[in-house]
């Protein structure tokens, strides 16, 4: 009694109540008497010898008569009438032992004949079922299941044979690593025959957070595959994760692969089919700006049945059950929108009407259970082969992935609608669970690319350490953030957050250690590349006493900003010293910061050196020599607490009485950037708590959110103090400090350097932790029109760009930069850690997510972090938290050029590399000539240096390279594409 009452009281229904809707939605009552109801349903089924389907089911026992025809006794018996062609009209009579107890007309309808691809893998989560390493070591143990059941179906008809994809590589690759010899070869020939598929992605990624570079990189083990075992690796899955960035397109190209298997979990927090995604045919060929193209196949139900869909139709449970739901399930695929009812999972939202599926040809994928992780089983295959031995339609092929995708390609290829753009991934909001993990990734991602380019310019090869570095990068960016029930500590299963998440978390911090590491090893190895053995000692007529080569890792020649250190072995703190220009003999004005050894005596003791360099070259460095100064360099000003600071090219006034920036004035433009009649201040802190309960998996999914009745407080930051107002030889800077709700304080850092056309925004928090639903907005109303321009994983968006429908509308998980363009002027804003952002409003974070607010075109809403997931993120963040920020504005400047100018100064700030002698003033390493068309990294490929260029122009574009010693190659790029120029891919 207690456990029905529970069933019957949660919300979500459980697999009998799916698979009883599924028989009702296909069948239709035609008897009705005695108490009893008797319901028919016309079947793509066909036997061998010619005969198709007719299911009869009765709340009672009967004899069920097609008259003329075929009859049998049951309460769920198949009636077989001679193929037709055309609609037939039948006597059906239901008899018991009284006789006759209805009778009604049937009308039996031709049906398709379908081909069912049955693709058995198993869903890796790295976690939410159990820790980790568990997770990993019983994947390993999935490939020695799958190589066993191989051999015991090797001779089954081929349509039978168990077959086995492995979704993720990541398990193979450690499994090939890992077995002896034998068992690797015998693998390694299975994927040869096509028995085992091993797809490309490593593991299932929140695509978003990559860089573009890490996409490619993470592809990178499928040359090895075919080199070492002698397979390709044709396909690829994409599960779980409800949207891709369209850059996937081009990484996956590039690794020959042309077949994407999307399996989209909607889990309830999104509603692709309010936004288009109703319209969104499978399978349809998705297209980068490029021109390259996937092939893609995604599972559909109107609430996101993912890669379950096998699983609830019968087909590794038994035979009968399968024989039972398989044949409706086809039926309703063909005859509605969605095979399923409105309501039929318990998640929350409306339908939406769609036409019915219309090819003969199914991709269904299947598990060894329904679970995340579940194991490979024979029951599929065997299914399959019981089937086709009963069966003639529909045809059960056990499958690998492939299979399907060159059985359409061949087919089908040229009908399929075809799809351009981002596939906005609508599970993107959980990134701001883990806001400070994932900044610290997204720094290590711009410092791996610095370190790269300058280990090749020195001379070194770094390749295995820096692609090492990425793989610890992608392996936080990996979709499982988190267990099951996140909010548990246990030691195993589903309730294991505690642990799951001090891995995950700690995962990032290494990775930027490592990267920190890299880039550290790296200035050193530069700076011996330059410095000359036999340079004049400091007491030398003339000598320098130290210089420094000022790299700058960013492709356009640009005045910044560097910070140095020069310690006190190489200058005593005592000399003062003056910083020159070598290229023009003229001093450079510096700033001093003393490490005092009483204050810090576990830090290496000298000076911090910071100045504005002009004019370093793009992947190029300008030589700043340290010599005797006639004095030591001024003290920092402390002007008048008036909240006012400048340069050359902006003024910015902050009000302390509301807590915010009141005024950003473009001097050159004789514009104000501000827009001060927004809702919110630039700048200021937004904290908004929801009327949502913790701790109740999937809550989100059963929470609908039509208005802002759940929006239960919001506060901004109040009580500002400026703190500190410095003047410097190098620029301007504030210091606020506020309190808000969610945080212990809240630090703003407003910094103006001279002669940098930029202005810099850093935002610390002491978070604190709460398993209560909230979310913290950083706001930036700007006095502008919409933003036209934003970056994307591989790719640049924008409100005229092409999105596949079904995208995730509300917010966007943008790379670093929006651009807002009017005739006069362009604005560009620029972020590091924190992605997410929402355009114009305040949305609630749950479906169909409504606006908070009025819409404001020229508010960008920085989602800086979020707690508002019930599974598989982490439950609750806290401690001190850094958000960087930037914004610049020019007149006639294309705005993805200013977005990308912008974001160079916080993703590839100027790198200072102590060197001894006197290498040449300046010199250039690597130079492009198109303005859309950026150098992201130098690096190696086979041990030869190349460069590696992306492109941000919506249309192709040539472009040419020069690199010292070496003719300009001149390269095209495609539209948003990416090229290697140098090494065997020249």
């Amino acid at each position: 009694m207690t456990s029905r009452l529970l069933q019957r009281s949660l919300g979500s229904p459980d697999y009998d109540g799916i698979r009883q809707a599924l028989r009702n939605d296909t069948s239709t009552p035609v008897i009705s008497a005695r108490g009893l109801e008797v319901r028919v349903a016309v079947l793509p089924l066909f036997t061998h010898d010619g005969r198709q389907a007719v299911r009869v089911s009765s709340t009672q026992p009967l004899t069920h008569v097609l008259v003329g025809v075929d009859s049998a006794s049951g309460t769920d018996v198949t009636l077989l009438v001679p193929e037709v062609d055309a609609p037939r009209t039948l006597t059906l009579e239901c008899r018991d032992d009284a006789g006759v107890v209805g009778s009604a007309q049937v009308t039996v309808t031709p049906q398709r004949k379908w081909s069912v691809f049955v693709v058995h893998h198993s869903h890796l989560d790295i976690g939410y079922t159990d820790p980790q390493g568990t997770v990993l070591r019983h994947h390993l143990d999935y490939l020695d299941a799958a190589l066993r059941l191989a051999e015991e179906t090797a001779s089954w008809p081929d349509d039978a044979k168990f077959r086995w994809t492995v979704e993720s590589s990541m398990p193979a690759l450690k499994w090939l690593g890992a077995r002896p010899a034998g068992q690797v070869e015998s693998f390694a020939a299975l994927a040869r025959a096509g028995v085992i598929e091993v797809t490309a992605l490593p593991f299932q990624l929140h695509t978003e957070a990559c860089s573009t570079e890490e996409l490619y990189r993470q592809l990178r083990f499928t040359a090895q595959l075919q080199d070492r075992y002698g397979f390709a690796t044709r396909s690829a899955m994409h599960t779980d994760v409800p949207g891709a960035v369209v850059g996937l397109v081009d990484a996956l190209n590039a690794s020959g692969v042309r077949y994407l298997a999307a399996a989209h979990n909607w889990a309830g927090r999104s509603v692709p089919y309010l936004h288009g995604g109703d319209k969104l045919t499978r399978p349809f060929r998705w297209r980068a700006p490029s021109g390259n193209e996937l092939l893609v196949w995604f599972t559909d139900t109107p609430h996101g049945m993912a890669y379950m869909e096998g699983n609830t139709v019968g087909l590794t449970d038994s035979y009968e059950l399968a024989d039972d739901l398989l044949p409706r399930y086809l039926s309703a695929l063909a005859t509605r929108g969605y095979p399923y009812g409105p309501g039929t999972f318990g998640w929350q939202g409306p339908d939406a009407p769609r036409e019915p599926y219309e090819l003969d040809v199914l991709h269904l994928r299947v598990q060894g259970a329904h679970a995340d992780n579940a194991g490979p089983s024979i029951v599929p295959a065997s299914i399959a082969r019981r089937w086709n031995e009963t069966w003639a339609w529909p045809r059960l092929r056990s499958a690998v992935n492939s299979d399907f995708f060159e059985h359409v390609e061949e087919r089908y290829h040229d009908r399929l609608a075809v799809h351009e753009g981002d596939w906005t991934d609508w599970w993107a909001d959980g990134l701001g669970s883990g806001a400070r993990p994932l900044g610290y990734v997204r720094r290590a991602q711009s410092a791996l690319r610095v370190a790269e380019t300058l280990h090749t310019i020195a001379g070194a090869d770094a390749t295995d350490e820096i692609d090492a570095a990425y793989d610890k990068v992608a392996l936080f960016n990996e979709h499982t953030w988190g267990a099951a029930n996140p909010w548990e500590d246990a030691e195993e299963a589903g309730d294991s957050g505690g642990l799951q998440w001090t891995r995950k978390s700690s995962g990032a911090y290494q990775a930027q250690d490592d990267a920190s590491d890299l880039l550290h090893a790296a200035t050193r190895r530069f700076a011996a590349a330059l410095s000359s053995p036999d340079a004049k000692g400091p007491d030398a007529e003339g000598a320098a006493l130290a210089a420094f080569a000022v790299f700058n890792p960013g492709t356009r020649a640009r005045t910044d900003v560097v910070r140095a250190f020069l310690p006190r072995d190489v200058v005593a703190v005592d000399v003062p010293i003056v910083l020159v220009d070598a290229r023009t003999g003229e001093t450079v004005p510096h700033h001093e910061e003393y490490v005092d050894p009483d204050d810090w005596p576990t830090r290496p003791i000298g000076r911090h050196v910071h100045a504005v360099v002009p004019d370093v070259p793009g992947f190029g460095y300008a030589r700043l020599d340290v010599v005797r100064g006639p004095g030591q360099a001024p003290e920092p000003v402390e002007p008048d607490l008036d909240g006012v600071i400048e340069n050359e090219f902006y003024r910015v006034a902050y009000d302390v009485r509301e807590g915010y920036i009141s005024s950003i004035f473009d001097k050159s433009a004789g514009r104000e950037l501000v827009n001060g009649d927004a809702a919110a201040g630039f700048g200021q802190y937004v904290y908004d708590r929801y009327a949502t309960a913790p701790h109740f998996n999937h809550l989100s999914g059963h929470v609908g959110a039509h208005d802002r009745t759940l929006l239960g407080d919001r506060a901004i930051a109040r009580n500002a103090t400026i703190v500190r107002a410095v003047r410097t030889a190098v620029g301007e800077k504030l210091v606020v400090e506020l309190q808000g709700k969610g945080v212990d304080w809240l630090r703003t850092t407003i910094e103006l350097h001279r002669g940098v056309p930029r202005l810099d925004l850093t935002y610390q928090l002491a978070k604190q932790g709460t398993p209560a639903k909230e979310a913290v907005f950083l706001a930036f109303p700007f006095a502008t029109g919409p933003a036209t321009a934003w970056e994307l994983t591989g790719g640049v968006g924008g409100p005229g760009v092409p999105r596949v429908p079904g995208s995730a509308e509300y917010m966007l998980p943008i790379r670093h930069w929006i651009a807002f363009e009017d005739p006069e002027l362009t604005v560009a804003w620029a972020t590091l850690e924190a992605p997410l952002v929402q355009l114009g409003t305040i949305h609630m974070p749950y479906a169909p997510f409504p606006p908070t607010l009025d819409q404001e075109d020229g508010t960008v809403y920085s989602w800086a972090l979020n707690n508002i997931w019930d599974t598989n993120f982490p439950a609750q963040q806290q401690g001190e938290t850094t958000f960087r920020y930037a914004v610049t504005s020019a007149a006639g400047v294309k705005g993805s050029r200013l977005g990308a100018a912008a974001a160079s100064g916080l993703t590839e700030p100027f790198v200072g590399a102590l060197i001894t002698g006197g290498p040449g003033a300046t010199e250039t390493y690597a130079s492009v000539d198109h303005p859309d068309v950026l150098i992201t990294s130098i690096g190696r490929v086979d041990g030869e240096q190349v460069v590696r260029l992306q492109s941000l122009a919506a249309e192709p574009v040539t472009a040419a390279v020069t690199v010292p010693g070496r003719d300009p190659v001149e390269v095209r790029l495609p539209a948003c594409g990416v090229a290697v120029v140098g090494g065997k891919r020249a």
